[in-house]
């Protein structure tokens, strides 16, 4: 661990951007310079980490994963009805999408359809679902998780808490 003059930690730029993903300031630490000077987002270099916003950061990481163009060029909303059986379903999945698409999710729910399908085609075993994810039925019929919101009744909004 290192310290300044002072005792303050001097964090790495992955230690950094944990704190400032996860909504906390990095205002009382120093950054390790040397890494910075190494860190670019979006070929943009940065002067210090602090100039990282994280939807700029979600953003150009999320264009980065590795997705094959099948799966990037999907309408996922035709993959996501297609799933659909019941008018109670629809309704849900209707007002799942709505959000989904409010908050710009759609190339997410694309990566999680390649990201299911490639733990089943290796033969990959996944949990069957924590937290505020299960009240999503969009991802119950994609197979992130095996909990069904609409038979437990569980409210949407509890995943977007």
């Amino acid at each position: 661990m290192l310290t300044d003059s002072v005792g303050r930690l001097i964090l790495d730029v992955d230690s950094a951007l944990e704190l400032i993903y996860h909504g906390k300031s990095i205002k009382d630490f120093n950054v390790d310079q040397s890494c910075v000077e190494d860190y670019a987002i979006g070929g943009k270099k940065l002067d210090t980490v602090s100039d990282v916003d994280r939807n700029e950061f979600d953003r150009t990481n999320q264009q980065n994963w590795y997705m094959p163009d099948s799966y990037k060029n999907m309408d996922i909303e035709k993959y996501i009805y297609d799933l659909v059986v019941t008018d109670e379903e629809k309704t849900r999945v209707d007002m799942e999408m709505e959000l989904y698409k409010k908050f710009n999710l759609h190339v997410v729910l694309k990566y999680l359809v390649y990201l299911v399908d490639q733990m089943r085609q290796h033969n990959i075993v996944w949990g069957v679902g924590r937290g505020s994810s299960v009240s999503s039925y969009v991802l119950f019929l994609i197979g992130i998780h095996k909990v069904d919101s609409i038979k437990y009744n569980l409210d949407i909004n509890e995943f977007l808490r």
